[in-house]
């Protein structure tokens, strides 16, 4: 398994970040596409060999992208306008192209405030919308030969698949080999079950792997049990990436990336 760090952690321009990224001892990046731009369109082919390039110079892989509709704004895939829906489509299908071009291969959808029920909606209906969504997003996906990795996230964050067996049930109901699941260990924590039963029911759709911890920080800095995640992860054959992603506010972001990339070996060496 290699390890990669999220990019917006360290809230720096992208030619510092991929030097910090290295010199830390990553193996790659996944990058939230709003650092780049507000909207990718923008981004010429010779911006996006540049970010490519700059990656590549210092032995790292891109494998991805997450938050994926933070920007431009007014996207939402569950929302009852059509229109609305579609930009939100049409901008993922933009999202892979670049994926693609970035050499990546995933796409985390968690993106909760573009996916929760909203006012007047139950969340049947916004389950229904979503699903259809996913299933255009999921098609303009595989054309670029990308994943979507359909993220199950914590209650606090959305209303809308918060766990890995409604993540499987949307898996099934749109039916593409390009919709898969990421799991996060802080969402994880929300289900209230061992990590090792949530990681076997995810089984071969898992696609993608966010390696943070219970208070949101980086992996080691709360009560996580890493030695049952990837005992886990190793006991179903997954051989994707561990992305450290921090979702809490931190103030030494560079310390919190080194101290989660030990753990993660640490913890490796010992499994």
């Amino acid at each position: 398994m290699r390890i990669a760090l999220c990019n917006e952690v360290l809230k720096e321009p992208w030619p510092r970040t991929v030097a910090t990224i290295s010199e830390l001892g990553y193996d790659g990046i996944e990058v939230a596409p709003y650092t780049l731009a507000n909207d990718v369109r923008g981004l010429s082919q010779s911006d996006r060999r540049r970010i490519r390039e700059e990656a590549e110079s210092y032995g790292l892989g891109i494998c991805g992208l997450h938050w994926l509709l933070v920007s431009p704004p007014g996207l939402h895939l569950a929302h009852p306008d059509s229109h609305i829906r579609e930009r939100a489509v049409v901008y993922l299908g933009e999202l892979a192209r670049l994926c693609s071009e970035l050499g990546g291969s995933v796409m985390v959808l968690g993106s909760p405030k573009q996916r929760s029920t909203l006012s007047g909606q139950s969340r049947d209906e916004a389950w229904a919308l979503l699903r259809e969504s996913l299933r255009r997003a999921s098609a303009l996906a595989e054309d670029h030969s990308v994943v979507i990795a359909l993220e199950p996230l914590a209650r606090s964050l959305t209303d809308t698949v918060n766990s890995v067996k409604e993540a499987l049930r949307m898996l099934e109901e749109v039916g593409s080999p390009a919709l898969r699941i990421n799991l996060d260990v802080y969402s994880m924590t929300d289900e209230g079950r061992p990590y090792a039963d949530i990681i076997r029911d995810a089984g071969p759709h898992l696609a993608h792997f966010h390696a943070n911890d219970t208070n949101g920080l980086a992996p080691g800095m709360g009560s996580a049990n890493y030695r049952e995640i990837l005992l886990a992860l190793k006991t179903i054959g997954y051989g994707g990436w561990l992305s450290v992603e921090i979702l809490a506010p931190i103030d030494d972001p560079v310390g919190a990336a080194k101290a989660g990339l030990k753990h993660l070996w640490e913890t490796l060496r010992v499994t």
